[in-house]
């Protein structure tokens, strides 16, 4: 019998933690801070064109460098502090200061995934376990007075209408919030494109596993290759571990059968194994499932009502709808009762993303880019620099 690894009672442990961001003046620590604003630079150009030439050239001019924020912060420098209160009172004091994300070792002491170079890291994430989540919302509109009506499909949505098979619901404003299944609907086949992401976990693993694996306050993870992962520590002591690769289906179609791609449960078995060489040649495997995920053309997720129709939107969340859907729906509560707030007036409110390219294009680009993406990572992880096709690949998609 395995058991999950949990924190032991009067452990010490480093208030740092959670800070990922070293402030560093003149070389040394003097704090630590969730997050940092304003690293940006800007670099004029200078247009000049040669005699005789109609070519017209540029070189660099001034260098710009925005201001820079440190945002949620700890320290117990006496140093930084009195800096601070300077600051405050009017005195300027320039320093030397650096600002250095997580090294090798401060980010391996939270993920220790094999070939860790660095990390960024925010404490302000939370796991949450969807259908849970799903189960509670439902909970919590029926004891309102709600009735939900599951396995009832809608065929259509209009203006004041949804048909379904067993009749037509009436009501002044309709919501589509079928994400990867919006192709479905007439007049929605371009809207979105579904593309399937799968996950793998692992039996509980035992608490000398968790030990040399870390994720001791059950982050989660991911890393920059392309073709994404993703994955966690759960409640019970399991890794789960996700990813995308799992081939887009022409016209945008979706089918229960397309959740189980063996190929792709074997690659991410494969790439978990890489990631933690602890968990051995053969990952030890207990569920594998999947689903589709919605994309819209410029990879933006939006919310937005059409007044003049009572037709309401939300949805293209890419992956990340489990936080975001919450999000849209307060969004919309607004939008629909005619309260104008914070939300209403965030930018993507009312959004418009361009339509996919019919078919068989969008086949063949969205697979073709699967592929490309697949071979930038290899050839990434044997040159050990950025590609080039990548980066070629993403402006395409507009991604």
């Amino acid at each position: 019998m395995t058991t999950p690894a949990t924190p032991q009672p009067g452990a010490p442990v480093d208030p740092y933690r959670a800070y990922n961001f070293k402030l560093l003046i003149n070389g040394i620590t003097n704090g630590h801070f969730t997050e940092v604003s304003g690293l940006e630079v800007t670099i004029a150009r200078r247009a000049y064109r040669e005699a005789g030439n109609d070519r017209i050239r540029a070189v660099p001019c001034q260098v710009d460098y925005a201001p820079v924020t440190l945002h949620f912060g700890l320290t117990s420098s006496r140093e930084l502090w009195d800096w601070v209160q300077a600051a405050a009172r009017g005195t300027v004091n320039r320093r030397n200061v650096s600002v250095v994300l997580l090294d090798a070792a401060e980010a391996s002491a939270r993920c220790a995934a094999e070939g860790v170079l660095g990390a960024t890291y925010t404490p302000h994430c939370a796991v949450v376990h969807p259908a849970k989540l799903v189960r509670g919302l439902a909970r919590a509109v029926e004891r309102r007075g709600v009735t939900i009506h599951e396995r009832t499909q809608v065929t259509v949505i209009r203006a004041g209408a949804a048909v379904t098979a067993h009749g037509t619901v009436r009501a002044p404003v309709v919501v589509r919030a079928t994400e990867g299944y919006t192709p479905g609907l007439p007049g929605q086949r371009r809207a979105i494109a579904p593309v399937y992401s799968l996950m793998v976990a692992t039996e509980p693993l035992p608490a000398q596993t968790w030990d040399r694996i870390g994720l001791a306050e059950r982050e989660t993870f991911s890393d920059h290759r392309h073709v994404i992962i993703y994955g966690q520590r759960t409640a019970d002591g399991r890794l789960a571990f996700g990813g995308r690769g799992a081939p887009y289906h022409f016209g945008s179609r979706v089918s229960p059968a397309y959740d189980r791609e063996p190929a792709v449960f074997r690659a991410l078995r494969r790439v978990l194994g890489e990631l933690f060489p602890v968990l051995g040649p053969e990952v030890p495997v207990s569920h594998t499932w999947g689903g589709p995920l919605g994309v819209a053309r410029d990879w933006s997720a939006s919310v937005g009502l059409d007044r003049a129709t009572g037709l309401g939107w939300a949805g293209g969340y890419v992956g990340d709808g489990v936080g975001t859907s919450n999000l849209a729906g307060r969004t919309l509560a607004d939008l629909i009762r005619g309260v104008d707030s914070g939300l209403t007036t965030l930018p993507w409110v009312n959004h418009r993303s361009p339509k996919w390219e019919p078919e068989p294009l969008r086949w063949l680009a969205v697979n073709a880019g699967l592929k490309v993406m697949f071979s930038a990572d290899a050839a990434e992880a044997r040159k050990g620099r950025p590609s080039r096709r990548a980066a070629a690949f993403s402006r395409l998609l507009g991604h």
